[in-house]
């Protein structure tokens, strides 16, 4: 039961963490996704006749001020964002320059029903990222009720993400319906996944994903590796890979990993064949190749045909499917094909009953870019949050609130 759904807001003003966190170019947003992910949440307050007090940060303004001098905090304001908000809602979202002063309480405090503010960068603030308690208290007195609705942040233990919810009382502090349906979407993969459960992995390197795979050894059924960090388990197993992407100091890891697997009887497919490329760029020139036979002055940027067709195969036969990270450099058009297939794959597996979440910057771009965001189960808006939770951390953002509230 989603305890945000039932909540009738008539009469809050709830203080709701959003992820704002988006690209802006002079003063332009040109990815409002996270923005439009938020939408639903804030929708249902004012709906209800409550008021919304929006909180974000945006970057990082005080270390990229020390390094770049020319820098003010002007340049990481959030007031791009306010008028950005307010045309999606066709009404005006008041802006405040600040998100702890008296003009920002008292702004709160005579927000009427059915009104939304939001509140300058709380990154301004160092007690922000510090998790400073005397500074999460100032935020939470903008508030009524809180509402967590920032996954993207859930891992951090910030002020706005898990030390303010101590000062609202169990029925007043809850997670916004992105979060839940993070949550949610995270659950079914964790601890309800039908079999079989296929994992797949992607991206540059083995030291970014060692966690996550040793944690999903313990209840997947297939775990697909591609990518860069691919080449560094053909490596340990005395391959050749030409130039391709190598972490030479984790080979006995890799190694390992393969060992861990084949005793817990879960399958790890690596990519037979490679598309290879003479250097690093769009108009490289490319063959195939066998991943174990790279030439010396050659590298593997993404998986070729015997891989695609394999990876394929395990994919639809699955249930259940994780995606975090790609075949291949797909940025590059000429090095898309295997990630585009992965995609395509996941795509038509879903259209059969199986249950996809794809999660991570480069997998949710992928999808993006080929269209098939609607056509899996679930797009996680969270990068570092989601890999922290199938890493089997606990996120502070959502301890906080309380796991059993959803």
């Amino acid at each position: 039961m989603s305890k945000f759904q039932h909540y009738n807001f008539s009469g809050e003003r709830a203080l709701v963490r959003v992820d704002f966190n988006v690209p802006i170019k002079t003063g332009k947003i040109t990815d409002d996704t996270r923005i439009t992910a938020a939408l639903p949440t804030i929708k249902k307050i004012i709906a209800d006749g409550g008021s919304a007090v929006l909180m974000s940060h945006w970057g990082r303004p005080l270390p990229d001020m020390k390094k770049k001098p020319e820098l003010t905090l002007a340049d990481f304001s959030l007031k791009p964002v306010a008028d950005h908000l307010s045309q999606l809602l066709g009404e005006e979202v008041l802006f405040v320059n600040d998100c702890v002063s008296s003009e920002a309480l008292a702004t709160a405090q005579n927000l009427g029903a059915g009104k939304v503010m939001l509140l300058e960068n709380l990154r301004y603030y160092k007690e922000e990222e510090g998790g400073d308690e005397g500074f999460a208290k100032q935020l939470a007195a903008l508030g009524t009720i809180y509402v967590n609705d920032a996954f993207g942040t859930a891992h951090r233990a910030h002020a706005s993400t898990a030390v303010i919810a101590q000062y609202f009382d169990n029925d007043k502090k809850m997670f916004g319906l992105l979060m839940e349906g993070e949550v949610n979407a995270a659950g079914k993969v964790m601890n309800e996944a039908q079999k079989p459960f296929t994992a797949i992995i992607g991206g540059a390197k083995v030291s970014d994903k060692i966690l996550i795979i040793e944690n999903l050894l313990n209840i997947a059924t297939d775990i697909i590796i591609g990518g860069g960090m691919a080449y560094t388990f053909f490596k340990a197993q005395k391959g050749e890979i030409g130039k391709s992407l190598c972490e030479i100091d984790r080979l006995e890891h890799a190694n390992a990993l393969l060992a861990l697997a084949e005793q817990k009887g879960v399958f790890i497919h690596l990519p037979a064949d490679s598309i290879i490329a003479n250097k690093f760029a769009p108009d490289a020139d490319t063959s195939p190749s066998l991943s174990s036979e790279i030439p010396a002055e050659w590298m593997g940027l993404d998986i070729a045909n015997m891989a695609v067709e394999h990876f394929r195969n395990v994919i639809l036969r699955s249930k259940t499917i994780l995606w975090n990270g790609p075949m291949g450099v797909f940025e590059m058009e000429k090095f898309q094909h295997g990630t585009k297939a992965v995609a395509m794959a996941v795509a038509e597996a879903t259209s059969k009953g199986a249950f996809s979440l794809v999660g991570g910057g480069d997998s949710v771009a992928a999808v993006n870019l080929f269209g098939l965001a609607d056509k899996v189960s679930y797009v996680s808006t969270g990068g570092g949050a989601m890999l922290e939770l199938f890493e089997g951390k606990v996120l502070p953002g959502i301890a906080a609130v309380n796991t059993v509230n959803v």
